[in-house]
């Protein structure tokens, strides 16, 4: 096996338990100990564990990377990039830098499919906790519609209502959108990657645009949902967002702990002043939004 650093980079990305941070780590302990990665793959979990600080799981999965697995995943990604999925490593002077700035442990691999220059524009999200009453969606589309009509580029999702009311507002408008996904590309799109994500959008558009829109998923193009990929999902979306506007925030909720991320990180936020707990956002510095 000679591996590349493209393909050894890929190899780590791909391991389940390795984030950006440890990716970046593992790279960088590489260099310092001038550790190719055919040399790394023939280290023992403990040494793995000793010299790259990774935890037993990760080191034992790592340890037995064989020939096979190389190969089988450089066919994997050669089918996917050859299908319009591009596959991205925290390593890449092309990961997105607004995501690295919010989540210190990043996803340490994001598959895209479609219009890649999205990232680089001025991105805004409208979010809100979970079981948002029939007025709050209102109010979500109202304000997904307010900044679309700004020239700005909505960062959504597809799988719950309150990412759907605000993913349907773009097709209305012919606007371009970045939907960040929960699961797999493929698990959203369908096999051909042509699919709109959910009914309610196809009543706008009947297949998926990818030279209009971006879907971003950290995820191996067939998962499916998970309990865990909720929450990275909605750190995905505010992550990739530069700035956000928040219709109701749950205290002790993930979508408080995105707020707390994104005022660590600088971005303007909003927070609509029918919140319940509106009084102690605007103390954090907060702007109020009156719709």
């Amino acid at each position: 096996m000679k591996l590349t650093r493209r393909r050894f980079t890929l190899a780590l990305a791909m391991t389940p338990g390795i984030g950006g941070a440890l990716l970046t780590r593992v790279l960088t302990r590489c260099e310092a100990l001038q550790c190719d990665g055919d040399s790394f793959f023939k280290l023992s979990p403990q040494a793995l564990q000793e010299d790259f600080g990774l935890p037993p799981r990760v080191a034992e999965t790592l340890a037995h990377y064989s020939d096979n697995a190389d190969k089988a995943d450089g066919e994997y990604l050669e089918k996917l990039e050859a299908r319009g999925v591009q596959v991205v490593t925290a390593a890449d002077a092309h990961f997105p830098e607004a995501l690295s700035k919010f989540m210190p442990d990043h996803p340490a691999l994001l598959f895209l499919y479609g219009n890649g220059h999205l990232l680089n524009a001025k991105t805004f999200a409208v979010l809100s906790s979970k079981e948002a009453s029939p007025t709050e969606l209102d109010r979500i589309e109202k304000l997904a519609e307010e900044g679309i009509l700004q020239s700005e580029i909505l960062v959504t999702s597809a799988t719950r209502p309150e990412y759907q009311r605000s993913a349907v507002v773009p097709l209305r408008w012919g606007s371009p959108r970045v939907l960040c996904l929960d699961r797999g590309v493929e698990a959203t799109l369908g096999e051909d990657l042509t699919e709109e994500p959910f009914r309610a959008a196809r009543l706008w558009r009947y297949q998926f645009d990818p030279k209009c829109d971006l879907v971003v998923s950290p995820y191996r193009p067939t998962m499916k949902f998970g309990r865990a990929t909720a929450k990275t999902r909605d750190f995905l979306v505010a992550g990739l967002s530069r700035r956000i506007d928040f219709v109701r925030i749950n205290p002790g909720g993930v979508m408080r702990q995105v707020l707390g991320h994104a005022l660590d990180s600088g971005r303007p936020c909003r927070v609509c002043q029918s919140d319940p707990n509106f009084a102690g956002w605007r103390e954090l510095g907060v702007e109020g939004i009156d719709i």
